[in-house]
């Protein structure tokens, strides 16, 4: 087996290792979403969860409040207005101003991952991180095997039958 280069250098490669974390952990949430029915990139629901707990926001403060950048949040909020879950309307006192608001779709589809998938997605990751103590590097390794062993997807599927 090769070694696990950013696992064993540690702090130097951190960025590398939360970035590869993150990135399963949306992976499995994709799954999730997808067994649910709901069809959106799972870093996409982010962007929807902002606009409906905040309601209308400007690119800008849509891109603050789930710590993008501002092209990020512009391109994330374009992919979401083509698929008719949000409406980007310019401002009339400055056509700069961008607002983004979700449609009756984005509310419906919102509402759905509510009451299904994102329930299930936190018990899943909270099952996932229930061994972890000590310090980060120790945790994260814990984490990464944790969901080596048992991916989310999976874990939500468990925690859906105990039901």
């Amino acid at each position: 087996m090769v070694e696990d280069v950013v696992r064993e250098l540690g702090f130097l490669t951190l960025g590398s290792r939360l970035k590869r974390i993150g990135e399963r952990l949306q992976a499995h949430t994709q799954r999730i979403l997808e067994a649910d029915g709901l069809a959106i990139p799972a870093g996409q629901f982010t962007f929807l969860a902002a606009l409906d707990r905040l309601g209308a926001l400007t690119i800008g403060e849509l891109a603050e409040s789930v710590g993008v950048t501002q092209p990020g949040a512009t391109r994330a909020a374009a992919q979401l207005e083509e698929a008719g879950l949000v409406a980007i309307t310019q401002a009339k006192e400055d056509q700069r101003r961008k607002s983004v608001a979700l449609t009756a779709d984005g509310k419906r589809l919102v509402a759905a991952g509510k009451r299904t998938a994102w329930p299930l997605i936190e018990r899943a990751v909270k099952d996932a991180c229930r061994e972890l103590e000590g310090p980060l590097l120790a945790q994260l390794a814990a984490l990464e095997d944790a969901l080596a062993e048992q991916p989310l997807d999976r874990r939500a599927e468990t925690l859906r039958r105990k039901r």
